[in-house]
């Protein structure tokens, strides 16, 4: 029974591993930082993706219902994202260490992430039990994770495609970032166990800020209000770190990981971009920062899995 209760939302393991990997790759350039770290995340990353897809995949032939159900759920469903954007992040980690497999795997994640996109906002449009208070900052990942697409695309050779990712992406960060503020401002506050997912505000402009100097080959006005914004909510969340650190684990710190990943990545970029400083401080705090905090939920995950407190049924 407890197969059937493995959850899609531990694809969000594999996404933050995968962005550390991203960040020791790129401090091997920024901060001088040796290649064996960025390899070994990724190995580490690619061991923990394949026991996930193995775990879910015997779900899905076991209990399809279950799957179903979780398609139908207004958290759930846009967790089923993280897979595409698992694969995505693969395809650009790739480039560095094993170029012939990021192309596939590049392509093979953004076109599955374009059918969740497509699906998960058709059940937003045609629903019949979604309302405001279910909505939360994970409901970024399938449309707004669009905007992971071109931080390789462009290196690959398709930059069409990338701005057409892209485009996506930016577009549906705005229209749900404003009904995600509009539900915490103006509604119930977020349940304990979905407080963590306000750590994903930070990635779509951490992102779309790497995403968008690679389209364009440089830094200009929009770049600038990306990185800045993503900033100012790194600030933001990290000033209420203690109403963080009081609530008690669950999958969701896992929300945590990728967001301050993008955000250390963006911030080198913008370091090799402008040359000041105070960037090339910042993203050595970021980097160690986001290594320790992921270190501690590989941690946290793996008590909790050796006490059976993983794939239960919701309380």
């Amino acid at each position: 029974m407890r197969l059937a209760h493995f959850p899609v939302a531990l694809f969000s393991m594999s996404l933050g591993l995968l962005g550390l990997t991203l960040v020791w790759q790129q401090a091997r350039f920024v901060l001088g930082a040796p290649r064996f770290i960025g390899d070994g995340l990724l190995g580490l990353a690619a061991s923990v993706f394949t026991l996930i897809v193995i775990g879910y995949g015997l779900k899905l032939i076991r209990h399809p219902d279950a799957v179903v159900a979780e398609m139908a759920h207004p958290i759930k469903i846009s967790f089923f994202a993280t897979f595409s954007a698992s694969l995505i992040l693969f395809g650009t980690a790739l480039q560095t260490a094993l170029p012939p497999l990021a192309l596939p795997l590049w392509a093979l994640g953004a076109a599955t992430h374009l059918l969740f996109t497509i699906m998960i906002i058709n059940r937003w449009m045609h629903h019949e039990q979604f309302e405001v208070t279910h909505i939360n900052p994970a409901w970024f990942i399938p449309a707004v994770g669009n905007i992971l697409v071109p931080i390789a695309g462009v290196n690959l050779g398709y930059p069409s495609v990338a701005w057409f990712f892209f485009s996506i992406g930016v577009v549906f960060w705005l229209v749900l970032l404003s009904i995600i503020f509009y539900r915490v401002f103006f509604h119930a506050p977020l349940p304990e166990r979905l407080l963590p997912t306000l750590f994903i505000l930070i990635a779509p402009p951490a992102a779309g800020f790497v995403a968008y100097v690679e389209l364009i080959g440089g830094i200009d006005s929009f770049a600038r209000v990306q990185v800045n914004i993503a900033l100012f909510f790194t600030l933001l969340l990290l000033s209420q770190v203690r109403r963080f650190a009081a609530l008690s684990f669950t999958l969701s710190f896992w929300a945590y990981s990728f967001p301050l990943a993008a955000m250390s990545v963006a911030m080198m970029r913008y370091h090799q971009l402008t040359d000041t400083p105070w960037t090339w401080q910042l993203s050595v705090v970021l980097s160690i920062l986001t290594t320790l905090l992921i270190g501690w939920l590989v941690i946290l995950t793996a008590k909790a899995a050796m006490h059976g407190r993983i794939c239960l049924p919701d309380s």
